[in-house]
């Protein structure tokens, strides 16, 4: 235990209850970054993750049935990349982002506005269990702290500090998610929301996000084409030592379809055929060389960088 955990009553750390002080090494390294960092972390489950590059996702409440499984499906298919997905362990947009990842076998990273040892809402009582086994809870707040609403808007500042990017899936006017998307252009992080109908009301703060320049999310890639400068600075800050295609390495199969490319582009279709797996396969190898950096999509298909 680190020794800023010495100060935890028994109880919690019988709970495995962990603080990281901001200049603890685990301490994640882009929220220490922003203008305002939390000096004090609480955190329930695998530490290390804080660490690893990830994707914020947030959104209604009172999401629609279309905003909630787009919101799982989403998290599903950026799960499957390798990306942690985080957001606030709140109903609607937020649970089925992480019961996404959760169903991708990805881990998934949950702040409270809450003490650590009171989940709100309670009706996420099991998912914040399943969260702390494949994944993290985390909250800057001391033990004991009860939701208040003033607390909210400050845990939003922490989701889009950890992350390299933030989804809003659906969002009305007005809505805190709009607040987490302001604090992540403050922050410098890229900022994303899907395109709803203009008589869809619940989407109307999507809409608002767009015209101010969000960039549009129809499918996966668009969020993966936006990330790499953020990505590479993420992994520089982690101090990696190994070269890129080492990283690439420690996957056979994206190693084998970087092989296949060069300084021309090659199709999806002539990929499928030269590395020999399904399409879903392929596109998955595909987007962890892109967030790399060893590859980048280009009129006609894919080239080596």
């Amino acid at each position: 235990m680190n020794v800023a955990d010495t100060g935890l009553s028994p109880a919690l750390s019988a709970m495995g209850v962990q603080t990281l002080a901001i200049d603890d090494e685990r301490y994640p390294p882009l929220l220490r970054l922003i203008p305002d960092p939390p000096a004090l972390l609480y955190a329930l489950g695998d530490v290390s993750l804080l660490r690893e590059p990830q994707v914020a996702m947030v959104g209604s409440r009172r999401a629609s049935p279309a905003g909630l499984r787009t919101a799982r499906d989403l998290a599903q298919q950026l799960a499957a990349t390798g990306l942690l997905v985080c957001s606030g362990l709140a109903l609607g947009v937020d649970g089925a982002a992480h019961r996404g990842a959760l169903a991708a076998n990805g881990k998934s990273i949950a702040v409270m506005a809450t003490g650590i040892d009171l989940i709100y809402p309670r009706r996420h009582r099991d998912l914040a269990a399943q969260l702390q086994g494949n994944g993290c809870l985390l909250t800057e707040f001391p033990p004991g702290t009860p939701p208040r609403r003033q607390n909210f808007p400050q845990r939003n500042r922490i989701i889009s500090g950890l992350s390299l990017g933030v989804v809003v899936v659906e969002a009305a006017l007005p809505s805190g998610s709009l607040i987490t998307a302001n604090t992540a252009l403050e922050q410098g992080r890229e900022v994303f929301a899907l395109p709803w109908s203009m008589l869809h009301r619940g989407g109307e703060g999507c809409l608002q996000l767009l015209r101010d320049g969000a960039k549009m999310v129809r499918e996966l890639q668009d969020i993966l084409e936006e990330l790499g400068p953020l990505y590479a600075l993420h992994k520089e800050m982690r101090g990696a030592g190994m070269a890129t295609a080492e990283a690439a390495a420690d996957s056979p199969g994206s190693l084998s379809v970087l092989e296949l490319l060069g300084f021309e582009a090659s199709s999806v279709d002539q990929l499928v055929v030269g590395a020999n797996m399904p399409v879903e396969q392929l596109l998955v190898q595909l987007s962890e060389l892109e967030l790399l950096g060893l590859v980048q999509r280009c009129p006609g298909g894919y080239i080596r960088c």
